[in-house]
Protein backbone atom coordinates (compact mmCIF):
# COMPACT_ATOMS: atom_id res chain seq x y z
CA UNK A 1 0.00 0.00 0.00
CA UNK A 2 1.39 3.36 -1.10
CA UNK A 3 1.96 5.41 1.81
CA UNK A 4 1.13 8.93 -0.23
CA UNK A 5 -2.68 8.09 -0.15
CA UNK A 6 -3.69 4.82 1.44
CA UNK A 7 -7.35 6.96 1.82
CA UNK A 8 -7.89 7.44 -1.55
CA UNK A 9 -6.63 4.15 -2.80
CA UNK A 10 -8.38 1.90 -0.34
CA UNK A 11 -11.53 4.05 -1.25
CA UNK A 12 -11.19 3.71 -4.38
CA UNK A 13 -10.68 -0.15 -4.60
CA UNK A 14 -13.71 -0.72 -2.07
CA UNK A 15 -15.74 1.42 -4.89
CA UNK A 16 -14.81 -0.81 -7.57
CA UNK A 17 -15.63 -3.85 -5.41
CA UNK A 18 -11.89 -5.01 -5.35
CA UNK A 19 -11.90 -6.45 -1.79
CA UNK A 20 -8.86 -8.16 -0.10
CA UNK A 21 -9.64 -10.67 3.19
CA UNK A 22 -7.60 -8.64 5.91
CA UNK A 23 -7.60 -5.08 6.71
CA UNK A 24 -6.21 -3.88 10.02
CA UNK A 25 -6.66 0.26 10.58
CA UNK A 26 -5.29 2.22 13.25
CA UNK A 27 -3.86 6.11 13.96
CA UNK A 28 -5.10 9.56 15.28
CA UNK A 29 -7.31 10.96 11.97
CA UNK A 30 -10.32 8.48 12.76
CA UNK A 31 -12.35 9.82 10.32
CA UNK A 32 -10.66 8.10 7.25
CA UNK A 33 -11.40 5.42 9.27
CA UNK A 34 -14.99 5.54 9.84
CA UNK A 35 -15.54 6.45 6.44
CA UNK A 36 -13.72 3.45 4.89
CA UNK A 37 -15.52 1.40 7.07
CA UNK A 38 -19.14 3.08 5.66
CA UNK A 39 -17.31 2.68 1.78
CA UNK A 40 -16.36 -1.30 2.51
CA UNK A 41 -20.25 -2.01 3.67
CA UNK A 42 -21.91 0.36 0.97
CA UNK A 43 -20.02 -2.09 -1.42
CA UNK A 44 -19.18 -5.12 -0.10
CA UNK A 45 -23.09 -5.95 0.60
CA UNK A 46 -26.37 -5.48 -0.82
CA UNK A 47 -28.73 -4.13 2.03
CA UNK A 48 -30.74 -7.49 1.68
CA UNK A 49 -27.69 -9.83 1.96
CA UNK A 50 -26.58 -7.56 5.75
CA UNK A 51 -28.73 -9.54 8.18
CA UNK A 52 -26.80 -12.64 7.91
CA UNK A 53 -23.64 -11.75 6.49
CA UNK A 54 -22.32 -8.81 8.61
CA UNK A 55 -20.91 -8.41 12.37
CA UNK A 56 -20.16 -5.25 13.72
CA UNK A 57 -18.29 -6.31 17.00
CA UNK A 58 -16.32 -4.45 19.57
CA UNK A 59 -13.61 -5.53 20.98
CA UNK A 60 -14.07 -4.82 24.95
CA UNK A 61 -17.31 -6.59 24.91
CA UNK A 62 -16.44 -9.68 22.46
CA UNK A 63 -15.13 -13.10 23.13
CA UNK A 64 -12.24 -13.98 20.38
CA UNK A 65 -13.79 -17.36 19.63
CA UNK A 66 -16.82 -15.67 18.59
CA UNK A 67 -15.31 -13.13 16.86
CA UNK A 68 -12.72 -15.65 15.04
CA UNK A 69 -15.98 -18.01 14.25
CA UNK A 70 -17.54 -15.11 12.75
CA UNK A 71 -14.71 -14.54 10.34
CA UNK A 72 -14.37 -17.82 9.57
CA UNK A 73 -17.97 -18.89 8.67
CA UNK A 74 -19.29 -19.02 4.76
CA UNK A 75 -21.83 -15.87 3.67
CA UNK A 76 -25.50 -17.10 3.29
CA UNK A 77 -26.80 -16.20 -0.18
CA UNK A 78 -24.14 -13.51 -0.47
CA UNK A 79 -20.72 -13.00 -2.50
CA UNK A 80 -19.22 -12.70 0.79
CA UNK A 81 -19.30 -11.75 4.60
CA UNK A 82 -17.89 -8.83 6.23
CA UNK A 83 -16.33 -8.76 10.03
CA UNK A 84 -15.59 -5.62 11.61
CA UNK A 85 -13.89 -5.38 14.70
CA UNK A 86 -13.32 -2.05 16.47
CA UNK A 87 -10.92 -1.69 19.07
CA UNK A 88 -9.46 -4.96 18.26
CA UNK A 89 -6.43 -4.18 20.46
CA UNK A 90 -8.59 -4.49 23.35
CA UNK A 91 -10.14 -8.04 22.83
CA UNK A 92 -9.04 -10.19 25.29
CA UNK A 93 -6.53 -13.03 23.70
CA UNK A 94 -6.72 -11.55 20.11
CA UNK A 95 -3.03 -12.96 19.97
CA UNK A 96 -5.36 -15.61 18.28
CA UNK A 97 -5.97 -13.97 15.34
CA UNK A 98 -2.57 -15.18 13.69
CA UNK A 99 -4.23 -18.18 12.59
CA UNK A 100 -6.62 -16.40 10.65
CA UNK A 101 -3.77 -13.83 9.32
CA UNK A 102 -1.75 -17.17 8.30
CA UNK A 103 -5.11 -18.72 6.52
CA UNK A 104 -7.72 -15.76 5.78
CA UNK A 105 -11.32 -16.83 4.86
CA UNK A 106 -11.75 -15.96 0.83
CA UNK A 107 -14.93 -15.74 1.59
CA UNK A 108 -14.80 -12.99 4.26
CA UNK A 109 -13.37 -9.73 4.70
CA UNK A 110 -12.15 -8.90 8.43
CA UNK A 111 -12.07 -5.09 9.30
CA UNK A 112 -9.94 -4.62 12.20
CA UNK A 113 -9.92 -1.29 13.84
CA UNK A 114 -7.36 -0.41 16.75
CA UNK A 115 -8.26 2.24 19.53
CA UNK A 116 -4.31 2.95 20.11
CA UNK A 117 -1.28 2.00 18.71
CA UNK A 118 -0.65 -1.62 17.83
CA UNK A 119 2.67 -3.43 18.63
CA UNK A 120 3.43 -4.60 15.10
CA UNK A 121 6.55 -6.44 16.09
CA UNK A 122 3.94 -8.86 18.20
CA UNK A 123 1.48 -11.39 16.91
CA UNK A 124 -1.39 -11.30 15.70
CA UNK A 125 -0.27 -7.84 14.66
CA UNK A 126 3.04 -9.21 12.95
CA UNK A 127 1.49 -12.10 11.54
CA UNK A 128 -1.60 -9.52 10.18
CA UNK A 129 0.65 -6.96 8.84
CA UNK A 130 2.89 -10.29 6.87
CA UNK A 131 -0.29 -11.29 4.77
CA UNK A 132 -2.85 -8.58 4.98
CA UNK A 133 -3.62 -4.52 4.40
CA UNK A 134 -2.46 -2.50 7.60
CA UNK A 135 -2.67 1.20 7.25
CA UNK A 136 -1.80 3.83 10.14
CA UNK A 137 -3.93 7.36 9.28
CA UNK A 138 -1.45 9.91 11.34
CA UNK A 139 -3.07 13.13 12.12
CA UNK A 140 -2.78 15.64 9.50
CA UNK A 141 -0.37 18.56 9.58
CA UNK A 142 -2.06 22.17 8.90
CA UNK A 143 -0.43 22.14 5.81
CA UNK A 144 -2.45 19.02 4.32
CA UNK A 145 -5.65 20.29 5.59
CA UNK A 146 -6.15 22.89 2.76
CA UNK A 147 -5.89 20.05 -0.18
CA UNK A 148 -8.50 16.99 1.95
CA UNK A 149 -10.75 20.62 1.91
CA UNK A 150 -10.75 20.67 -1.78
CA UNK A 151 -10.69 17.16 -2.18
CA UNK A 152 -14.10 16.76 0.02
CA UNK A 153 -15.92 19.94 -1.49
CA UNK A 154 -15.20 18.44 -4.73
CA UNK A 155 -17.06 15.04 -3.18
CA UNK A 156 -19.69 16.64 -2.30
CA UNK A 157 -19.85 18.48 -6.04
CA UNK A 158 -18.90 21.97 -5.71
CA UNK A 159 -15.55 23.52 -5.28
CA UNK A 160 -14.29 26.96 -3.31
CA UNK A 161 -11.85 29.79 -3.80
CA UNK A 162 -8.90 29.68 -2.52
CA UNK A 163 -9.47 32.43 0.16
CA UNK A 164 -12.70 30.09 1.16
CA UNK A 165 -10.85 27.04 1.71
CA UNK A 166 -8.02 29.14 3.21
CA UNK A 167 -10.62 30.72 5.77
CA UNK A 168 -11.95 27.16 6.39
CA UNK A 169 -8.67 25.59 7.20
CA UNK A 170 -8.37 28.11 9.79
CA UNK A 171 -11.99 27.68 11.10
CA UNK A 172 -11.90 24.15 11.99
CA UNK A 173 -8.23 23.33 12.53
CA UNK A 174 -6.66 19.79 11.25
CA UNK A 175 -9.85 17.79 12.47
CA UNK A 176 -11.27 15.96 9.09
CA UNK A 177 -14.45 15.64 10.82
CA UNK A 178 -15.23 19.30 11.44
CA UNK A 179 -14.47 19.35 8.07
CA UNK A 180 -17.12 17.54 6.79
CA UNK A 181 -19.47 18.84 9.26
CA UNK A 182 -18.47 22.01 7.73
CA UNK A 183 -18.77 21.45 4.18
CA UNK A 184 -22.10 19.62 5.41
CA UNK A 185 -23.42 23.13 6.35
CA UNK A 186 -22.16 25.09 3.78
CA UNK A 187 -23.53 22.42 1.13
CA UNK A 188 -27.25 23.63 2.89
CA UNK A 189 -26.58 26.95 3.31
CA UNK A 190 -25.58 27.83 -0.81
CA UNK A 191 -27.72 25.42 -2.40
CA UNK A 192 -27.37 24.17 -5.92
CA UNK A 193 -24.74 26.71 -6.37
CA UNK A 194 -21.35 24.95 -7.31
CA UNK A 195 -18.70 27.68 -5.90
CA UNK A 196 -18.36 28.14 -2.29
CA UNK A 197 -16.55 31.58 -1.31
CA UNK A 198 -15.65 33.68 1.13
CA UNK A 199 -18.49 35.47 2.40
CA UNK A 200 -20.09 32.09 2.35
CA UNK A 201 -18.22 30.64 4.90
CA UNK A 202 -18.80 33.43 7.06
CA UNK A 203 -22.09 34.06 6.81
CA UNK A 204 -22.43 29.97 7.37
CA UNK A 205 -20.74 30.81 10.57
CA UNK A 206 -23.25 33.07 11.72
CA UNK A 207 -21.02 35.65 11.80
CA UNK A 208 -21.12 39.20 9.64
CA UNK A 209 -18.69 40.49 7.28
CA UNK A 210 -16.64 43.08 9.45
CA UNK A 211 -17.56 41.00 12.98
CA UNK A 212 -16.09 37.85 12.62
CA UNK A 213 -12.96 35.40 13.74
CA UNK A 214 -10.69 35.83 10.18
CA UNK A 215 -11.21 40.00 10.64
CA UNK A 216 -10.38 39.19 14.70
CA UNK A 217 -7.31 37.62 13.11
CA UNK A 218 -6.47 40.77 11.36
CA UNK A 219 -6.59 42.67 14.08
CA UNK A 220 -4.53 40.75 16.10
CA UNK A 221 -2.12 40.58 13.21
CA UNK A 222 -2.24 44.05 12.87
CA UNK A 223 -1.74 44.67 16.71
CA UNK A 224 -4.72 46.56 17.10
CA UNK A 225 -6.08 46.09 20.76
CA UNK A 226 -9.26 47.86 20.33
CA UNK A 227 -10.58 46.88 17.16
CA UNK A 228 -9.74 43.17 18.43
CA UNK A 229 -11.76 43.75 21.73
CA UNK A 230 -14.62 45.30 20.03
CA UNK A 231 -15.07 42.33 17.24
CA UNK A 232 -14.12 40.12 20.13
CA UNK A 233 -17.33 41.50 22.26
CA UNK A 234 -19.61 41.65 18.97
CA UNK A 235 -19.10 37.92 18.53
CA UNK A 236 -20.13 36.77 21.86
CA UNK A 237 -23.04 38.88 21.71
CA UNK A 238 -23.96 37.20 18.75
CA UNK A 239 -23.10 33.89 19.61
CA UNK A 240 -26.12 31.26 21.27
CA UNK A 241 -22.77 30.00 23.05
CA UNK A 242 -19.94 32.17 24.34
CA UNK A 243 -18.32 29.63 25.46
CA UNK A 244 -17.48 27.63 22.53
CA UNK A 245 -17.34 30.34 20.54
CA UNK A 246 -14.29 31.63 23.08
CA UNK A 247 -12.96 28.27 22.39
CA UNK A 248 -12.74 28.53 18.94
CA UNK A 249 -11.40 31.83 19.28
CA UNK A 250 -8.58 30.79 21.19
CA UNK A 251 -8.03 27.48 18.18
CA UNK A 252 -7.71 30.10 15.50
CA UNK A 253 -5.20 32.31 16.86
CA UNK A 254 -3.51 29.40 18.21
CA UNK A 255 -2.97 27.87 14.04
CA UNK A 256 -2.10 31.26 13.78
CA UNK A 257 0.43 31.97 15.75
CA UNK A 258 1.98 28.34 14.99
CA UNK A 259 2.32 29.48 11.63
CA UNK A 260 4.04 32.58 12.26
CA UNK A 261 6.23 30.56 14.54
CA UNK A 262 6.97 28.01 11.61
CA UNK A 263 7.82 30.98 9.11
CA UNK A 264 10.80 32.66 11.30
CA UNK A 265 12.59 29.64 10.85
CA UNK A 266 12.12 29.34 6.87
CA UNK A 267 12.84 33.21 7.09
CA UNK A 268 15.72 32.31 8.60
CA UNK A 269 16.59 29.24 6.23
CA UNK A 270 16.19 31.65 3.31
CA UNK A 271 12.93 29.21 1.94
CA UNK A 272 11.44 30.37 -1.11
CA UNK A 273 8.33 32.33 -0.62
CA UNK A 274 6.73 29.03 -2.57
CA UNK A 275 7.57 26.54 -0.60
CA UNK A 276 7.15 28.59 2.84
CA UNK A 277 3.35 28.82 1.53
CA UNK A 278 3.11 25.22 1.25
CA UNK A 279 5.34 24.71 4.20
CA UNK A 280 2.45 26.48 6.73
CA UNK A 281 -0.73 25.73 4.50
CA UNK A 282 -1.91 29.03 2.94
CA UNK A 283 -1.65 29.77 -0.46
CA UNK A 284 1.03 32.05 -1.91
CA UNK A 285 -1.01 34.98 -1.80
CA UNK A 286 -2.27 34.91 1.61
CA UNK A 287 1.76 34.19 2.54
CA UNK A 288 2.53 38.05 1.96
CA UNK A 289 -0.22 38.96 4.81
CA UNK A 290 1.65 36.41 7.77
CA UNK A 291 4.89 37.68 6.37
CA UNK A 292 3.60 41.61 6.98
CA UNK A 293 2.65 40.26 10.36
CA UNK A 294 6.31 38.77 11.16
CA UNK A 295 7.22 42.11 11.14
CA UNK A 296 5.45 42.97 14.08
CA UNK A 297 6.05 39.90 15.80
CA UNK A 298 9.37 38.75 16.79
CA UNK A 299 9.90 35.27 18.28
CA UNK A 300 10.15 36.24 21.57
CA UNK A 301 6.34 38.04 20.96
CA UNK A 302 5.33 34.59 19.37
CA UNK A 303 6.36 32.91 22.20
CA UNK A 304 4.74 34.90 24.99
CA UNK A 305 1.54 34.72 22.42
CA UNK A 306 1.34 30.88 22.46
CA UNK A 307 2.30 30.84 26.27
CA UNK A 308 -0.81 33.02 26.81
CA UNK A 309 -3.14 31.17 24.17
CA UNK A 310 -2.24 28.14 25.85
CA UNK A 311 -3.24 29.57 29.59
CA UNK A 312 -6.74 30.73 28.26
CA UNK A 313 -7.48 27.48 26.67
CA UNK A 314 -7.35 26.12 30.18
CA UNK A 315 -9.19 28.54 31.97
CA UNK A 316 -11.93 28.60 29.31
CA UNK A 317 -12.11 24.52 29.55
CA UNK A 318 -12.87 24.84 33.12
CA UNK A 319 -8.87 25.93 34.76
CA UNK A 320 -10.73 29.04 36.39
CA UNK A 321 -13.94 31.06 37.58
CA UNK A 322 -13.30 34.02 35.50
CA UNK A 323 -15.59 34.80 32.60
CA UNK A 324 -15.02 34.25 28.95
CA UNK A 325 -14.90 38.11 28.15
CA UNK A 326 -12.41 38.51 30.71
CA UNK A 327 -10.56 35.67 29.83
CA UNK A 328 -9.83 36.78 26.04
CA UNK A 329 -10.00 40.71 27.27
CA UNK A 330 -6.72 39.32 29.33
CA UNK A 331 -5.05 37.25 26.72
CA UNK A 332 -5.40 40.24 24.12
CA UNK A 333 -3.40 42.41 26.16
CA UNK A 334 -0.85 40.22 27.13
CA UNK A 335 -0.32 39.45 23.23
CA UNK A 336 -0.83 42.59 22.06
CA UNK A 337 0.68 45.36 25.14
CA UNK A 338 3.71 43.06 25.60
Amino acid sequence: MARENPYIQLKTAFESRNFLPLYLLHGEERWFVDQLQDVLLKHALQPHERDFNLDILYGHETDVRSALNACQAFPMMAERRVVVIRDFDRMKDNTLFKGLAEQPNPSCVVFLVCAGKPNMSRHPYRAIKASGTVVEFKALYPNQVPRWIETLAKERGFALEAKAVQMLAEYVGSSLASVGAELDKLATYVGDREVITAEDIVQASGQTRDFNVFELQRAIGERQIDRALHITERLLQQSSNPTGESNMIVAVLTAFFIKLWQLTSLQAGRIPEKEMARAIGVSPFFLKEYLACLRRYDVRAIDRALFALLAADFELKGGSQRSDRLVLNLLFRNILTA
